[in-house]
Order: C-alpha cells, then structure tokens, then sequence
C-alpha cells in the first residue's frame, strides 16, 4: 500500500478556514482592556479547540495501530470507530480533503488486513498459494481517493500470468473470502457487483488484457454496460498487494482509453448528457411530487456529473491523477483550464461534496432515510446560491467536452 501521511497528523492550524479577516477589522474600535480581554477569549478558546482535535488524533493513531493484529470482527469495530471519529471532525473542521484523506487512508489498511486475512483463511483449507503476483485494485471514490463517511466495495484483482487454471480456481475461491471480510470489516457488498467475487473484476493480468481489447474493439454485446465498467476503470488505483502489477494494469487501462478514441467518444457523450438540477431561468429543480418532493438527488443531477466530466477531459489529455481536485489542477498546469475556471470547478467539488458528507451524516443520525436527496429551500440562501453556481460551472464544462469532442 502506498504510504501517506494521516492528514489527522498535520498540525490543527492546517484545517483553519482561509480567509479569515485580520485582526485589527475586529479591534480597532476596541479600548485597551477589551483588546487583552478579547485575545485572551480567542486564545483560550483555540487552545480548548486545540486538545478536541489532538484527543481525535491520538484516537486515530490508536485504532490504525490495531489494524495490523485485527480479524474481521474486531476491523469492523475498528472501522465504526474511524468513522464515527472522522464524522465529528469533520463536523467541527468542514473540512471535505481532511474526510477523504483520513476515510480513504484507514480503508486502505483495512482492506490490506482483509486481503492478509483471506489469504491465512485459505492457507487454513490447505490451498496452496499459487505463487503469483497479485494486488488488490480500488475504484469508484476510493479509487479516487475521495473516500466519504459511507462506503460498499468498489475492488477488482489482477494477477501474474502463467497459473492456469489452478491460480483461476485459488483466485475465485480466493475472491469470495475476500468479499466476505471485506463485508464484516465494515465495506456493504456493492449492489452493482464491483466485486472479485464477480468475475468480470478478476482475472490474470493477459485476461485482463483480453478482455479490455474486447470491449474497446467493440466485440462485445452490452456495449452500454461496457461502457459504465470502462469509466469505473479510469478511477482504478493500487491499494494492496504487489504494486508492480497493480500500476501495470493501470497504466494498461489508461493507455487503450486513450488509444481507442471511439471509446472515449462515446465516454464523453454520456458524460455531456448527464442532466443537472437546474430548470427554468437557470434556478434550482425539484422534484414537483411524489416521496422527494421539493427535492432534487444531489449526487445524481450535480456531483456525479461533476466527476464524470472532469474524468472525461482527464483521460484525453493524459492526465494521471484520479482524485478530482487533482486533476482540475493538474489541467490547469497544463493549459486545459484557466486559473479562474480551475478554482471555480474545485468551489463546486467542495461545496457539492460537503452537502453529499452533511446528507450522510443526517442518514448515521437516523434524521432522514437518503443520503442522495436534498431539499436546497431548507438551506440559507447562500448556500443554495452556492450550489447553483457549482452546477452552471458544471454546465460550462459539459458544453466545453460538448465542443472539443464533436458531439453532435
């Protein structure tokens, strides 16, 4: 697993909120006593604020040095833990890159435990391991490192070449354990079947390769469905295992994306086409009736579509990141954003995603039943101004791909 810094480790200073204003705007009316009384105020309540974030992150040193002795029963505890944790930090900081780093670091060791685990569990039924090379491949927003409060399995296997059909048996064998731990560690089974124990997300590394040729060639008859698993794919990134042929893989999925422009095209398109919640004059849609009404699905009609076409532009200028505010920023080091586009799209990432993390945490809370619905008339008018803007900057994107890619 790649090793990272625990963003709990960084100083407290770090999560302060930019643009604070500077002192003398608040004391230059004041007299002398109310000056010293007032900085006294401020520094004692920081330095109350100061032990709260110092106590989580010695809370967070602790669970993560547990991990590495942990069965699936005692990760899952673990794994509530960080949670928890992580949900009221990030209620006291509001910081979105502080959740997705820490959430996204602790899953990973999770997850490299889940794999030692399943593989001591068939050792324990006497298979041999085949003796191969093999990792353990994130998707989805843990491949983007952009892990939330709520989390299902997003994982494929790749391994060496060369095992025939007695490594194909292990591996499948293998990838239901896996599965399992995984699920009572904490990560709910993936509805959509983004699973090892689903073959599609398992194989040698020359069957990956096989079957990547396939769908790029179109050779395949779900190409819609082809489609969804190659974008699933452009998020892919190592988190255990042998990295040498994680990063292969890797590399070799990015490469046909971009080789295999029909592909891309036909990305770009149902990226372009994604719907967003604005309606008439540009206002905020919602729904008119039924069970939401009054609200509009946040993920679906704004983040997602926000990703998706930040993704797209991503692959077809070789950027390789896979963390969204990564790349925006890496596009525009390389001339495809200006620098006013660029920290307009990082705005709308934030402020989306801080609603999609404050949605979840009403769902833990048990204050509503879906973490995707929002009502925007229950928020200041501000924040709902806020994400209005977010998604016309996303409409803007969308008719930029719109325009580069020829779609008609």
């Amino acid at each position: 697993m790649a090793e990272s810094i625990p963003l709990c480790d960084l100083p407290y200073h770090f999560l302060l909120p930019s643009g604070l204003p500077p002192l003398s705007s608040i004391t230059r009316y004041c007299e002398p006593d109310e000056v010293s009384w007032f900085l006294r105020h401020i520094n004692q309540s920081l330095e109350e604020k100061r032990k709260i974030f110092l106590a989580w992150n010695d809370r967070s040193r602790e669970l993560f040095g547990r991990i590495p002795d942990a069965d699936a029963g005692e990760l899952s505890h673990i794994h509530a833990e960080c949670n928890l944790t992580e949900m009221e930090r990030f209620l006291f900081t509001s910081s979105v890159p502080a959740l997705h780093h820490n959430c996204t670091h602790y899953r990973d060791l999770i997850a490299s435990r889940g794999v030692e685990l399943a593989f001591e569990s068939m050792d324990a039924r006497g298979r041999k391991r085949p003796g191969l090379p093999f990792a353990l491949i994130s998707m989805g927003s843990d491949g983007r490192k952009e892990q939330t409060l709520i989390t299902d399995q997003d994982y494929m296997i790749v391994y060496g070449d060369d095992g025939g059909e007695e490594a194909d048996s292990y591996f499948l064998e293998y990838s239901n354990i896996l599965v399992d731990i995984l699920e009572e560690s904490g990560f709910k089974k993936c509805i959509g079947e983004i699973m090892p124990s689903n073959p599609i997300w398992r194989g040698s590394y020359a069957k990956w390769r096989k079957r990547l040729l396939s769908v790029m060639r179109y050779e395949t008859e779900d190409y819609a469905k082809n489609i969804m698993n190659l974008i699933v794919l452009s998020d892919a990134r190592y988190v255990a295992g042998e990295r040498d042929i994680a990063e292969k893989l890797v590399s070799m999925i990015k490469n046909m994306e971009r080789d295999y422009f029909q592909v891309l095209w036909g990305m770009a398109r149902a990226a372009t086409e994604m719907k967003l919640a604005l309606g008439f004059m540009k206002k905020i849609w919602t729904e008119g009736s039924g069970e939401h009404n009054g609200s509009f699905n946040l993920k679906l009609l704004a983040w997602a579509p926000l990703v998706m076409n930040v993704r797209i532009i991503s692959i077809n200028q070789g950027i390789p990141a896979t963390s969204t505010v990564e790349r925006i920023e890496m596009l525009e080091a390389e001339g495809s954003f200006s620098s006013t586009f660029a920290k307009e799209l990082k705005e709308a990432y934030h402020v989306l995603t801080k609603h999609r993390i404050l949605l979840q945490i009403k769902v833990i809370k048990g204050i509503q039943k879906d973490s995707h619905y929002m009502n925007p008339f229950e928020l200041p008018r501000d924040e709902r101004e806020k994400i209005r803007h977010a998604m016309l900057k996303i409409e803007e994107l969308q008719k930029i791909i719109h325009a580069n890619f020829n779609i008609l």
